[in-house]
């Protein structure tokens, strides 16, 4: 399962509250960001120097990976394939980008969009983040417009939740989660 979309529509949130909800597997990403308060080495991300990473990509070890602002994200493949074998189910929370990349790799996956409510509600979703200064937040919203409109024109995402109430939009994921575990 690839949950994406862009900065700020609250993926991360539905994440946990869908994996606490139907015990799927999280597939934690690499970066090489540096943490924000109270996020875990492990838990949230595995926090890489650029040298590593760049070793990682180079060894072919990643599902899919990005360039965000000059910062690296990616999915290390191994452990999500370990985990699909297993017969667990997996989510994948990463940008639009890195989605499509995965549709390339795994196109039996199933991909679900998260669209904020109104471009409005994003700038302020992001603005109200204040990891960042307004700079930051107005090229982050550019880079959610161009994101939302690749992610529309790909075809990729069958699925498409706008996250303008939380709960049902958790509730949506949980039921896509619960359908595609049962299949056809």
């Amino acid at each position: 399962m690839v949950i994406t979309g862009p900065s700020g529509v609250g993926k991360g949130t539905i994440r946990q509250e869908v994996i606490r909800r139907t015990g799927a597997s999280y597939s934690v990403s690499a970066t090489t960001r540096l943490p924000r308060a109270g996020e875990v080495d492990g838990r949230d991300y595995y926090f890489v120097d650029r040298q590593t990473f760049q070793r990682m990509i180079d060894d072919d070890e990643l599902l899919e990976w990005a360039d965000v602002f000059g910062r690296l994200y990616g999915t290390p493949e191994k452990p999500v394939k370990q985990a699909i074998e297993q017969g667990r189910t997996v989510i994948l929370e990463i940008d639009v980008q890195g989605g499509l990349q995965v549709r390339r790799k795994m196109p039996e996956a199933t991909f679900i969009l998260v669209l904020p409510p109104s471009d409005e509600e994003l700038a302020r979703r992001l603005r109200g983040r204040g990891s960042e200064g307004e700079a930051e937040a107005d090229r982050r919203l550019a880079a959610a417009r161009k994101e939302i409109e690749a992610a529309e024109r790909s075809g990729a995402y069958k699925h498409k939740v706008v996250n303008d109430d939380l709960e049902q939009a958790v509730r949506q994921v949980v039921d896509i989660v619960n359908e595609e575990r049962s299949g056809p």
